[in-house]
C-alpha cells in the first residue's frame, strides 16, 4: 500500500493525483472525511466495488454511500426535489449522508431496494479535492476493524489494511464520529441515524 500524509486544509496535489491514478486504474483507497476515514473507489468500476464489498465482508446488501463534490454534482446522480435542494444547500458541506432517489447514471449495485442512494459532501478538503480531480463520485464506507469498531488512527489503519487497499491518504487522527443519515427521498425528512451532524434542523 502506498501511504501519503496530507495537510487537511491545503492537501498536496501531487499526492491527490497519485490517488486519482489509482482510482482510474480500478484501485481501492482509504481517505479522510470530516467524520472518519473512508474506504473508497470510483463508483463506476464494478471490480473495484466488489473489492470494497469484500473488504467490508458484505454481500452487497448494505447501502454504500458515495462522495460528490458539491450540490451541482449531486443533481447528476440523484433526483433532487426543491425541498431537498434547499435543505442540502443549508447543511452542506458537512457531516451528513442524505438518502435521495437514485438517478439512472448510478450503478444499481449502489441502489437500495427503494431505489435510493446515500450521498455525502464532507467538509474536508482532501475528500473534496480528490472527487473534483477524479471527475466522478467515490464510494464512502467507514474504516472499521473486525469487531465493526471505527478506527481513527491512521497508523493503525495502515497496519490493518496494508495488503487490502492500494493507497492511503492520511490526514491525522480523526475523531468525528459517524455522519448523520437523513432520508430526503420525499418532502417529509426522516432522521435515520443521529451522528456528527446536527439534526435539530429537522425537528423545528
Amino acid at each position: 500500500m502506498e501511504y501519503y500524509e496530507l495537510h487537511p486544509l491545503t492537501p498536496q496535489l501531487r499526492y491527490i493525483n497519485k490517488a486519482v491514478e489509482v482510482l482510474k486504474n480500478g484501485g481501492v483507497i482509504i481517505y479522510p472525511t470530516d467524520t472518519v476515514y473512508g474506504i473508497g473507489c470510483d463508483i463506476f468500476n464494478k471490480e473495484a466495488l466488489d473489492r470494497v464489498f469484500a473488504i467490508k465482508q458484505d454481500s452487497g446488501t448494505k447501502l454504500l454511500s458515495f462522495v460528490c463534490a458539491d450540490l451541482k454534482d449531486i443533481a447528476k446522480y440523484a433526483k433532487v426535489s426543491d425541498y431537498a435542494y434547499r435543505t442540502m444547500k443549508h447543511l452542506l458541506p458537512g457531516p451528513y449522508t442524505f438518502i435521495l432517489p437514485a438517478a439512472k447514471e448510478v450503478p444499481k449495485k449502489l441502489w437500495s431496494k427503494r431505489q435510493t442512494v446515500g450521498i455525502r459532501v464532507p467538509q474536508h478538503n482532501v475528500a473534496l479535492t480528490l472527487v473534483r480531480e477524479l471527475g466522478n463520485p467515490i464510494v464512502s464506507t467507514s474504516v472499521t476493524n473486525r469487531k465493526n469498531e471505527i478506527i481513527y488512527d491512521p497508523e493503525e489503519i495502515k497496519n490493518i489494511f496494508n495488503t487490502q487497499v492500494d493507497l492511503m491518504l492520511a490526514s491525522g487522527s480523526l475523531q468525528g464520529g459517524l455522519s448523520s443519515i437523513v432520508d430526503l427521498s420525499d418532502d417529509v425528512p426522516e432522521v435515520i441515524r443521529e451522528g456528527a451532524g446536527d439534526v435539530s434542523y429537522f425537528r423545528s
